[in-house]
């Protein structure tokens, strides 16, 4: 959300018709799914704790439910805008599609920064964002989850506005939510180890052995942390973290050579994800420009922080090393720097392939509590394993038989299998 003139709507459908292109579809169909089937815009007034109103903005969008209720996080951004929701929603389709689980893809805002809200501010705006929604959204016809800098409580204030104008217990409307109060076992790791998991086949196919390598994280955010922590447990060195300091209004780089103690770095972190700078230095960390994660010498770049981060600009500046990038967050490569990768046969695993853990395990979640029935970590986490491996296997077979890049082929793969449900509904 950095440059003004970077729309993540038209990279959405720059990507949708590329696949459209290769898959050869009809044009109703192109028509139909390059733009949400819904989209809602409204004004939320808050009453503040000094007594005055503030109206914010919301949003919410559903791209398509074909093959299911909508799925999708909200956000609370000072800069969010409706194409930045259109297009969330749009890569929300295609990642429920690419794990194969029965959703659709939506994605809500706020135009609103929680770092300047109090507790009870921020209660107020949840419940306001229901009030508006609550015709519109449920347990069988969209379920949000927490994004951006939201979380379990706000999912659970979410859910008890729901259930209060409702008149009833729907645990299923929305995930996310606390464990113990219809929370999932294993949410919380689930987006982080989902892209680990992709990274663990991926350099099984190239034949690298995990233990001999270096990683380069950009965001310190949850994604980022359980990425880490899985891939320091399967014998990875990490060596760089980036993370954005809200009261310096910038970002830095965490580099330590010879990797660093993730538990000793969660000790310097607040709830944001934002690392103490000088106590960072007293561990041993050169501090750097918020550029310099996409720098280092290392096997492995995994941006995990917002949108727009590799770009035509920056793409250069990746070190000759860099054999995969993981994408643990959405949209983080534009299609110039694309171009650039592709040319230079660094392994991409797709944002919405590698990024759909947290889906994945919101589905379970999801699926727990329609049935009132909890099921243990380990037989969570073994399902996400599951579930991960098998697409990411698929994505890659399809993109070596066809001798197409993976990002084409996770689109193919998912774009087909969204057509032909509309297709077969009778929509299109």
């Amino acid at each position: 959300m950095s440059d003004s003139s970077y729309n993540p709507y038209t990279m959405a459908q720059k990507q949708f018709d590329n696949a459209a292109e290769l898959l050869d579809l009809d044009q109703a169909t192109r028509d139909f799914l390059r733009v949400p089937m819904r989209e809602y815009q409204f004004s939320i007034p808050v009453r503040m704790d000094d007594g005055s109103i503030k109206v914010f903005r919301g949003f919410r969008v559903q791209h398509n439910d074909a093959r299911g209720p909508s799925k999708g996080g909200i956000r609370f951004h000072p800069q969010e805008t409706i194409n930045t929701v259109r297009a969330l929603s749009m890569w929300m389709t295609w990642k429920c599609a690419v794990v194969d689980i029965p959703l659709g893809g939506g994605k809500g805002g706020v135009i609103c920064d929680p770092h300047n809200l109090s507790l009870n501010e921020q209660e107020r705006l949840c419940r306001g964002w229901v009030r508006c929604l609550a015709k519109n959204v449920g347990p069988l016809s969209d379920v949000p989850a927490p994004d951006v800098m939201t979380n379990s409580q706000h999912m659970l204030w979410m859910l008890d506005e729901y259930e209060t104008i409702h008149g009833g217990k729907y645990p299923g409307f929305i995930t996310g939510k606390p464990v113990g109060m219809g929370g999932s076992l294993g949410r919380t790791e689930a987006t982080g180890y989902g892209v680990m998991i992709t990274v663990r086949e991926a350099m099984k196919e190239l034949g690298i052995d995990i233990q001999k390598t270096t990683a380069s994280f950009q965001g310190f955010g949850n994604v980022s942390q359980y990425a880490i922590e899985l891939y320091q447990q399967m014998g990875g060195t990490p060596i760089c973290v980036s993370c954005w300091i809200q009261k310096e209004g910038k970002a830095y780089s965490f580099v330590k050579k010879d990797g660093f103690d993730l538990e000793r770095l969660r000790e310097i972190t607040n709830h944001f994800g934002e690392i103490d700078k000088e106590k960072a230095q007293d561990q041993g960390f050169e501090v750097l420009d918020s550029g310099a994660w996409l720098e280092q010498d290392v096997d492995l770049l995994v941006p995990a922080a917002l949108e727009n981060q590799i770009t035509g600009e920056s793409v250069p500046r990746i070190s000759k090393q860099v054999k995969i990038i993981a994408e643990g967050a959405n949209g983080p490569t534009t299609p110039e720097a694309d171009e650039v990768i592709k040319e230079r046969g660094i392994l991409v695993i797709p944002d919405f392939l590698a990024n759909a853990g947290g889906v994945t395990c919101s589905y379970f979640e999801q699926v727990q509590s329609n049935q009132n029935y909890f099921w243990a970590k380990e037989e969570i986490l073994g399902k996400l394993d599951l579930k991960m491996t098998d697409a990411y296997l698929a994505v890659s077979k399809f993109a070596k038989t066809n001798k197409i890049y993976m990002r084409d082929a996770a689109y193919m793969i998912s774009v087909e299998r969204v057509s032909k449900a509309c297709q077969a509904r009778g929509w299109v």
